[in-house]
């Protein structure tokens, strides 16, 4: 891996595409530990537009039936999360009495996943469970459960693998991180 230079900002390798496909193998296997032969159906619940390539690498993965959905939220600008969240494309199934899984590909101060557990329970969700590719552990202070996560990592602005840097690089097989916040 290079380094590589996304809208004037220059980034250097972080994560190899390696060591990303074992995270998802790793959730896949934890999910299917809970959820094959359970009998309970989820809704898969993919958080666009980062979450497309860990939501679509990790269903072929998973041994039990579920279904699909997608929603689309925004809190970030840049590089940087404004801490309000607002949703951009809907959801539009009933989830009366159904388990959801929140697909998400990177939790950091946990506004968003606060946010969406909360609409989620409001409509009429029995039980929400939160899986992430990448976790902050150092900014994540929410008292919700974080169910199936990836990997961990420092709070450090990464793209590449799904996340961007105001819309770009989401199409790197690796993951990079801002070349000044690397250590």
């Amino acid at each position: 891996m290079e380094s590589i230079r996304i809208n004037g900002k220059d980034f250097v390798p972080y994560i190899s595409n390696d060591k990303i496909i074992a995270a998802v193998d790793k959730v896949a296997s934890e999910l299917n530990n809970d959820f094959f032969g359970s009998g309970v159906t989820p809704v898969i619940l993919c958080v666009l537009n980062g979450s497309i390539i860990f939501c679509g690498h990790l269903l072929p993965r998973l041994k039990f039936s579920c279904e699909l959905a997608s929603i689309r939220l925004s809190s970030y600008q840049g590089t940087q999360t404004t801490g309000n969240v607002r949703e951009v494309i809907g959801l539009d199934m009933d989830l009366t009495g159904r388990t959801v899984i929140i697909v998400e590909d990177i939790v950091d101060t946990g506004t968003t996943i606060a946010s969406l557990v909360g609409q989620l329970k409001e409509k009429g969700a029995a039980d929400v469970r939160v899986c992430t590719f990448s976790l902050k552990t150092d900014v994540y202070k929410r008292d919700i459960k974080l169910d199936y996560v990836g990997i961990e990592i420092a709070n450090k602005f990464i793209v590449g693998w799904g996340l961007d840097y105001d819309q770009m690089g989401r199409q790197l097989a690796d993951i990079y991180i801002l070349k000044d916040q690397l250590e």
